[in-house]
């Protein structure tokens, strides 16, 4: 399969990072294998600190022509010069967001694994609907997005689907063919080589 028929991948961030090392990590990992969005997401919400990592992420993928993209802040997207926001929390900013931020800007939705919400966040004109987690995870409900949802979203709906949560190899073998994009975080921030990990599961989608 060609490249350009596999799945996009979809970088986000670790909850929190150094800024004096992760700038030059992201480099690498941006070099190494081509992204198609960076999302800052971040566990705290101090301002400034937020601030400060978008900026020096923003400066490394806009370097390379990579959107980027921050969770939920929607009021930092045009004050710090990002491309847009992705919602954690499903379908119900969407529409507002999109009026406000207008055409151009990235909007996006994390909408677990509903059906409905996914639909509604279309809907609205969302860019994509992100569904997770595909993989086991004691998180949440501990309920997972199967297959079943993205092989019917796919042949059904033509706004595109991000998997997300859980991932490695043999789901990413499993997803390529009924998803637009995987989204890859803590997959791999979290091992002794985010960088090697993180080719390991591109070259998995085929």
């Amino acid at each position: 399969m060609a490249e350009t028929d596999l799945p996009q991948l979809y970088l986000v961030t670790p909850p929190q990072f150094e800024l004096s090392s992760f700038p030059d990590q992201l480099a690498r990992a941006l070099d190494a294998v081509e992204i198609a969005c960076l999302r800052l997401e971040l566990a705290t919400r101090d301002e400034d600190t937020i601030a400060r990592a978008a900026d020096a992420c923003r400066e490394v993928a806009h370097a390379r022509d990579i959107a980027i993209v921050i969770a939920d802040h929607v009021l930092m997207v045009e004050r710090l010069g990002l491309d847009g926001v992705h919602f954690t929390d499903g379908s119900r900013q969407v529409r507002k967001t999109r009026k406000d931020l207008g055409k151009d800007a990235i909007v996006g939705a994390f909408c677990g694994t509903s059906r409905h919400d996914g639909m509604t966040a279309g809907e609205q004109d969302a860019d994509y609907v992100a569904f997770g987690p595909v993989g086991t995870s004691n998180l949440g409900t501990g309920e997972i997005a199967g297959r079943d949802l993205f092989q019917w979203w796919t042949e059904m709906i033509e706004v595109p689907i991000v998997a997300e949560g859980g991932l490695t190899e043999a789901l990413v073998r499993d997803f390529a063919p009924v998803t637009d994009f995987f989204s890859v975080g803590e997959e791999i921030w979290g091992t002794d080589d985010p960088i090697a990990a993180l080719t390991t599961l591109a070259a998995a989608r085929g």
